[in-house]
Order: structure tokens, then C-alpha cells, then sequence
């Protein structure tokens, strides 16, 4: 896990980035509630947990860089038997401080009262305009109260900014410390996948793939990082099909994306096979054609090459692998230039990874596609769609639906795939599925 230090460090940088000026103000994810007095299962939001690892609701975090009386605050739910026996025990104030090494700490119930003495002075203010319009409405109505006392000598803050510009740059780069937990995701995510595997049978239904999936990932003190994608058949065409409970039909593939989270970290894979353990000549031959997309993307996936680089080079792999089986028509280059291979494969080829599954971080700087950089985690997952009535196309091609989908860290000397633990070749897929 993450030391309380690594955290510390984390908002030290961001402070420095804010500088001596600025307060900076991250409220903790709300409980949301499901039905009646039931809630849905908590998680934290990913910025919060990233500058402080404090799991509990009701919180909130301000950091006041160059403040002499401490400059990382927390305030958040005071400890109370009565609520810690129906809900579990709470940090409290005093455990904010002593376990998860904030300056100091106070409870919830007292931000009204000293957040406006801790804006007033400061001249910008980061936050996270627009995301809880409660919040947004109770921060304005602190700096008014600043504002108000402008004619006795008040400072109030006249610069608002996006936290995100700052922070999200900084969560784009693991560290080491991620990077363990990453790995381990991608290794609980590998083993799911594996046994989503040995659990497809033709007659079956979706959703036993899928209790494959999650008890995988809860067994392994993880949970789903996001609702997986189990699509047998035509339903493999659906980019983000998820009611899972459709049949499992010989002769149909089975596209299966789904990723755990272990410890707030999210991993991402997406394998698709066969129901009765043998592709088809169509399946294989466009199964192969997606395989090679992603080999070609991965070849870039390096220091100093523009993050689009591997989604041109899947586009040409695809554009003219489709051309040379008669799905399109004309020249590579034309092809190319109108985006037709847009009918079969609408998505990018991949996108960054970490705290949330589709992660934070710019993809484009000044205009243009960012160069990748040691740290940076992403996907790569090139596929096929031709759903079933796509005209044009002949009939042995319709209902198949290909992605497959990879986590890789690019490292100083080229790029690690993270997700290595579940097979990729046609050959060593059928050879699982041969051993169910």
C-alpha cells in the first residue's frame, strides 16, 4: 500500500505547483443513495484519495501552501460510538493526524465557520468548479462572506482555477508505489480472465462468465473497476454492452473487458474467443487482423513518440487488412483519407490508466498530441465491429465483434505490458479453452 509519506509528499508538490498565494479545496466523494435509506457501495473520489488516502465520506481536504500554523487540513467526521456500530469505526480527527500525517484536523461540522478565515488572504483558489453544484454553492458563499468585509480590510480571493490543470499532471505519472498495486490489478484482472474463460460453455448464459469475473476479483481483495462487458455474438458489436445476460450460442465469439481495482487502482483487459473453443476461418482471420493492429501499436508505444502514434499505426493495420479481405474497397491511402474503416472500428486505441479506468491527464499539449513518457500507463485495444444487417458486407461476416486490449507502462528503454498473465495468440487461446 501507499505510505502516509507518499501522500505528503504528493500534496507538497502540488502546493508548490499552486504556490505561496493560493488555497486549494477537495471535497471527498458523496454517499449516494440507491433506494429508500440503502446506499450504493462507496468510493472515494480519485483526486482526494490520491493527495491523502483518506477513505471516509464527509471530508474535506484544504491545503494552504506557506500557512505557519499547518498547511494541510483535513475536516471530516468526528469519531461517535453510536454511528461506528451500525456503520464501522471512524479516524476521527486525531486519526487524520496520527495515521494519515495531516498538520492537523478538524470536524466536519466546524468548515463553516474556519474556511472563510482560511480563504481570506489568499489571493487564487483551486477547486474543482461544477462537480457538485452543493459544494460549488457552499464555496461561493464563504468567499462572499470574505467579500463582505473587504471595507474592514479583507483580502478575498479573486482568481478561480481548475484544480485538474494542476493535479491531473501530476497523477498522469505513477510512482513506484502505484506501480506495485498496478501490477497486482493487472494480475488479479489476468487470473479473472482466465477463469472467464473455463467458464464459457456453449448453452450458458453471459452472467455465469461474469460471476467468473467477480469472484476473481473478490477473492483477491479487489473489486470490479468497472461493470464488465460480457457479449457473446452480436451483442460483442455493442462497444458498451452491459446487461450481461444473453446466451452463449456455438459458433459465436465471446468479447469479454473487464478490469479489477485493487487499492483505488484500475486495470483494464478486453479478450475475445470462442464459445466452443475454435474460431472460425472468418473469426480467425479477423481476429489475427486485430492482433496484428495491436503488435503495431505496441511497436510505438515508447519515450518520445506521440501518444497518436499507436492509434495510426492500428488505423493502417485494420484499413488495409480489411481492404486485402474485401470489406473495403479501393486504396490503402484513400481508405485512409475518408475514414472508412470508421464502419468497423469507431474508437480510439486506447487511453490512460490509473486511479480511474479511463484516466486523468491531457492528451493533447499546445495543440498537440503529448510525446510518452516513462511513468505514463495507458491501453492499447484495437478491434473489429460488423454487426449483423451492416450492408455491404457478406453474411459469414456479420455478428462478429474483436477487441483485444492490453495495460502497458511505458519505461525508459520501450514499454512493459502489464497484462501479459492471459494469452493473446488464436493458438494459446484455443489451447485454455481446450483444457476447460
Amino acid at each position: 500500500m501507499i505510505k502516509p509519506a507518499e501522500y505528503a509528499r504528493r500534496r507538497k508538490q502540488l502546493m508548490r505547483m499552486a504556490d505561496q498565494d493560493a488555497i486549494l479545496i477537495l471535497p471527498s466523494a458523496p454517499q449516494r443513495v440507491r433506494s429508500h435509506d440503502t446506499h450504493y457501495p462507496y468510493r472515494q473520489d480519485s483526486d482526494f484519495w490520491y493527495l491523502g488516502g483518506f477513505p471516509e465520506p464527509e471530508s474535506v481536504m484544504v491545503l494552504v501552501p506557506g500557512r505557519k500554523h499547518g498547511e494541510c487540513l483535513l475536516f471530516c467526521r468526528e469519531r461517535d460510538a453510536g454511528r461506528e456500530a451500525w456503520d464501522g469505526p471512524r479516524a476521527g480527527p486525531e486519526g487524520a493526524v496520527e495515521r494519515h500525517g495531516f498538520d492537523d484536523a478538524y470536524p466536519i461540522a466546524d468548515l463553516d465557520e474556519i474556511l472563510p478565515g482560511l480563504l481570506e488572504g489568499r489571493s487564487r483558489v483551486y477547486y474543482h468548479f461544477g462537480r457538485d453544484t452543493e459544494f460549488d454553492l457552499k464555496l461561493i458563499g464563504w468567499v462572499n462572506r470574505v467579500r463582505s468585509q473587504v471595507r474592514h480590510g479583507a483580502q478575498p480571493p479573486h482568481e478561480f482555477l481548475e484544480l485538474g490543470h494542476l493535479l491531473h499532471e501530476l497523477r498522469l505519472f505513477k510512482s513506484a508505489a502505484e506501480l506495485r498495486l498496478m501490477r497486482q490489478s493487472a494480475r488479479i484482472a489476468c487470473e479473472a480472465q482466465l477463469a472467464a474463460m473455463r467458464a464459457t460453455r456453449a448453452g450458458g448464459r453471459e452472467y455465469e462468465v461474469e460471476a467468473a469475473l467477480q469472484y476473481t476479483y473478490r477473492r483477491n481483495d479487489a473489486v470490479a473497476a468497472y461493470e464488465p462487458i460480457v457479449g457473446a455474438g452480436a451483442n460483442g458489436c455493442v462497444l458498451h454492452y452491459r446487461d450481461n445476460n444473453g446466451p452463449l450460442a456455438d459458433g459465436d465469439l465471446l468479447l469479454c473487458d473487464a478490469g479489477a481495482e485493487y487499492a483505488g487502482y484500475a486495470s483494464d483487459i478486453t479478450r475475445t474467443w470462442p464459445v466452443n473453443g475454435r474460431y472460425s476461418a472468418e473469426q480467425r482471420a479477423l481476429y489475427d487482423l486485430v492482433l496484428s493492429a495491436q503488435q503495431a501499436a505496441l511497436a510505438q508505444a515508447r519515450p518520445g513518440k506521440p501518444w497518436i502514434a499507436g492509434h495510426d499505426a492500428a488505423v493502417a493495420t485494420l484499413t488495409e487488412g480489411l481492404l486485402s479481405l474485401g470489406l473495403l474497397k479501393g486504396t490503402l491511402k484513400a481508405a485512409l483519407a475518408s475514414g472508412a474503416y470508421k464502419k468497423f472500428y469507431m474508437h480510439k486505441t486506447g487511453h490512460w490508466l490509473g486511479l480511474d479506468v479511463h484516466d486523468v491527464g491531457e492528451y493533447k499539449l499546445a495543440g498537440d498530441y503529448r510525446e510518452l513518457e516513462p511513468g505514463m500507463v495507458f491501453t492499447i485495444e484495437p478491434g473489429l465491429y460488423i454487426a449483423p444487417g451492416t450492408k455491404g458486407v457478406a453474411a459469414k461476416w456479420q455478428g462478429i465483434g474483436i477487441r483485444i486490449e492490453d495495460d502497458v507502462l511505458v519505461t525508459a528503454q520501450g514499454h512493459e505490458v502489464l497484462t501479459e498473465g492471459v494469452p493473446r495468440d488464436a493458438d494459446a487461446v484455443e489451447h485454455i479453452l481446450a483444457t476447460r
